[in-house]
């Protein structure tokens, strides 16, 4: 019965039973590792679950060219400017590809960028930070892509098709955005004044917490993570991949010579792990619900671009019509 509704693209099954056993075997599927495939029967909530993670995933991509938006007029060097918009277009197309992604799954693209806008959708906390200096540049490069490397890769082989395949390019653009982050930062810190190093050490102590903050709520307070990583969506829960960041960036400032700003941080030999201080939730979630310093700053800066681009939608529009009346034309 399982084969023949996935050969037919039934997705509407009102025999309980029948319900039940489609869903072990969905998740015997997941558990042999085979891929879900967007005409495959899957369960509504692991659909509506999806739909959550790719969608804010792509709205962060998109509010994420923001803060360094802002710099683009005020980079030092006309390399450091070529570098930086080659950066945010990187930014725009990833949020294209997961945009796509979930709309394989039967949502609007329309619909999802609406929820955005109202406010009713979510994009990651770490963007509504203000970008300060030029350093917090090199900071969103080093700390915030390289936190999103840490929470994207294992999607890569996430259970959905669609969005791990989507991932894999994904994860090798930010992997390039995090080194050139890196490089600013060593120019600033090793080969810089001592000035340019004391400004990198400000960024520093501004994202730090911030970038922990990404990884979501720990996994004690986290509602969606148990579920998700049983669906294979997620593959590591967010303490152990908040672990992982801390024990990757710690030997990388001191490179730079820069001092994470956590009395707390220390190794510890016992784990094998740094152990690291407790994190200011109430920051977190009164980010999260839009209290944060930029929150309604940046929301009404992508509405308004939205709003001015409207024209542009309407001109492809248009074009894209005339053309199939066109071929249509020609076919008769």
């Amino acid at each position: 019965m399982y084969a023949q509704l996935v050969e037919t693209g039934v997705d509407r099954v009102r025999d309980t039973s029948e319900l039940e056993g489609l869903e072990r075997a969905f998740q015997q599927r997941i558990e042999d590792g085979v891929r879900i495939e967007p005409k495959d029967w899957m369960p509504e909530a692991y659909r509506r679950t999806l739909v959550r993670q790719i969608s804010q995933h792509a709205h962060s991509e998109i509010v994420g060219m923001l803060p360094e938006g802002n710099w683009v007029t005020r980079a030092p060097t006309l390399k450091r400017k070529a570098i930086l918009l080659a950066k945010i277009q990187d930014e725009a197309g990833h949020g294209l590809y997961l945009y796509s992604a979930a709309e394989t799954l039967g949502v609007s693209r329309d619909d999802l960028i609406a929820d955005l806008h109202s406010g009713k959708a979510k994009y990651s906390s770490i963007f509504n930070y203000p970008t300060l200096s030029w350093a917090d540049i090199g900071m969103i490069g080093w700390l915030v892509d390289g936190a999103a490397i840490i929470n994207q890769v294992p999607l890569c082989r996430c259970s959905y098709g669609p969005y791990g395949r989507a991932m894999v390019r994904v994860c090798k653009e930010e992997s390039f955005h995090q080194r050139q982050g890196y490089d600013l930062l060593i120019q600033l810190c090793r080969k810089g004044t001592p000035e340019q190093k004391a400004m990198a050490q400000d960024a520093l102590n501004r994202w730090w917490w911030p970038a922990l903050m990404m990884f979501g709520p720990s996994d004690a307070d986290s509602t969606n993570s148990e579920q998700s990583m049983k669906w294979r969506i997620k593959l590591f829960s967010n303490d152990e991949l908040r672990q992982k960041f801390v024990d990757q960036t710690v030997p990388q400032a001191d490179y730079l010579g820069l001092t994470i700003p956590d009395p707390d941080l220390k190794w510890n030999e016992e784990r094998g792990h740094y152990d690291f201080g407790d994190i200011d939730w109430d920051e977190f979630w009164a980010v999260v619900k839009g209290d944060g310093p930029c929150n309604r700053d940046r929301l009404q800066t992508r509405v308004q671009a939205h709003e001015d681009g409207q024209w542009v939608r309407e001109a492809f529009s248009a074009f894209a019509e005339k053309r199939e009346r066109k071929a249509g034309k020609q076919a008769a």
